[in-house]
């Protein structure tokens, strides 16, 4: 199968109960290419009339968190969990989670980004499920995990609030703001990595790749040795990002 394939499947898609009340099945928009993916609940009014992803009030504040950070749409690959929009914007259940889901699953197969960016609670349960991520214990708790980088499969999950839910609590925007400029970090790795030690140690068998994946082409902005260089502080080979001194590797050389 092939994106138009998938494409034209999703279009046709009589399933579940919402192929009675919607006008159209959005498809996933965006760089077949692309190293992220965007995962929104489920399109809204206008999405459903125009057939088009992001074009409502929440798109154009996902339009603002994106032109902040200097990022295109054509850099991305947006899609929803739900292809048809809910009625009268309520929770989905869970047999159209069920159903519509097998979708996501192919244009996550098909796309092949390293990156998965689930936006809001419904998207970052099913990825935390599909990839075995533990749940945590409370929907309070749920919202911590925006903004943290999980490892599964080297695949990097990174959970974010929905951009519709400033309009919700419009106290939480600067919060937003700082954790979508994240993605702007993720696209890039980090400018010191080709010289720096944790790279020679990593190609040599003498570090795991998670220091690698989490912060030197992760969130390289949160290393201690990044911030170090920046201020052209002095520091051992030996320290790790986390800025600890890694005592096995100091026994190896």
């Amino acid at each position: 199968m092939n994106i138009e394939n998938l494409n034209e499947e999703i279009r046709k898609c009589n399933k579940c109960r919402l192929s009675k009340t919607r006008m159209n099945a959005i498809c996933g928009e965006g760089n077949l290419n692309a190293k992220l993916m965007l995962i929104a609940q489920a399109p809204g009014e206008n999405e459903d009339m125009e057939g088009k992803m992001f074009i409502g009030p929440s798109g154009k504040v996902l339009n603002e968190l994106l032109g902040m950070n200097h990022i295109s749409r054509e850099d991305l690959y947006m899609t929803n969990l739900i292809k048809c929009m809910l009625p009268k914007h309520r929770r989905p259940k869970r047999d159209e989670i069920e159903i519509c889901s097998k979708y996501l699953d192919n244009e996550i197969e098909l796309i092949n980004p390293k990156i998965l960016v689930p936006l809001g609670y419904y998207a970052t349960k099913y990825v935390f499920e599909k990839y075995s991520i533990t749940l945590p214990s409370s929907k309070i708790e749920f919202y911590k995990v925006f903004g943290k980088i999980f490892l599964v499969n080297h695949r990097k999950i990174f959970p974010l609030p929905h951009p519709a839910a400033v309009f919700y609590k419009p106290i939480i925007k600067e919060g937003m703001v700082k954790n979508y400029r994240k993605l702007k970090v993720l696209l890039t790795d980090c400018k010191w990595y080709p010289a720096c030690p944790m790279k020679r140690f990593y190609e040599e068998g003498k570090l795991n790749k998670e220091w690698i994946e989490l912060y030197c082409k992760g969130d390289w902005e949160s290393c201690v040795r990044y911030k170090m260089e920046e201020r052209e502080e002095l520091h051992s080979d030996l320290m790790l990002p986390d800025g600890s001194i890694n005592k096995e590797l100091k026994k190896i050389i």
